[in-house]
């Protein structure tokens, strides 16, 4: 038999359908390929992928922080406080313990219901001030969508401070009332308390 004639190595059965099939998973846990979005407007700026930790590849780019993804984003908000200031690590721990403590109450995939906190708390109205010789008006104007993410991961972020902060809830125990209570639209959670509050106020200065 000729080489020409000789037949071809046969690569085992499987293997390329196995390795596509095979995704990626948040905290190895969770699936955020069939995360939905109630918000069309904030969908492009609420990016989910199973990376927590992109080791700062998008520091200093300003409008560049919409491709990182939702959970870390969540994470570097909490880690704004003096207790957890540059803790990434310890952050991220919080985070996945409250995961983990959200699918327990809720049986749903904590994607999921951080998808839908955070596009119940983003105000779609807030104030600012406009000059008329020299008095100060305030006037309401519609709030962009990336900013409405902005201000529910601030929201969040703050009502789990408040709540944890020299109390016996621990911080994972908090972040994920504050998760649950958004995504629910409870008014008694803070995230939500204050949307409210800034929607209440635009709408007096129409």
């Amino acid at each position: 038999m000729s080489e020409s004639e000789a037949p071809e190595p046969e690569e085992p059965e499987g293997t390329e359908d196995e390795e596509e099939s095979v995704d990626a998973l948040l905290f190895t846990k969770w699936d955020v390929s069939d995360v939905t979005y109630a918000d069309p407007s904030m969908e492009r700026y609420i990016t989910v992928t199973p990376i927590a930790h992109t080791m700062g590849r998008h520091a200093g780019k300003q409008f560049k922080k919409s491709e990182i993804s939702i959970v870390e984003r969540l994470t570097n908000r909490l880690m704004q406080t003096e207790e957890n200031t540059g803790k990434k690590q310890k952050t991220l721990k919080i985070v996945r313990e409250a995961f983990d403590i959200v699918h327990d109450r809720t049986e749903e995939n904590p994607v999921q219901v951080l998808v839908s906190a955070i596009e119940n708390a983003g105000p779609r109205e807030e104030t600012v001030r406009l000059k008329y010789g020299g008095i100060s008006v305030p006037k309401a104007v519609d709030v962009a969508p990336q900013r409405r993410v902005d201000q529910s991961l601030k929201f969040i972020a703050e009502g789990t401070h408040s709540a944890s902060f020299k109390t016996s809830t621990s911080a994972a125990e908090a972040l994920a009332q504050q998760l649950i209570g958004a995504a629910d639209y409870d008014v008694q959670t803070y995230a939500i308390n204050q949307k409210e509050e800034k929607e209440r106020v635009a709408a007096a200065a129409r």
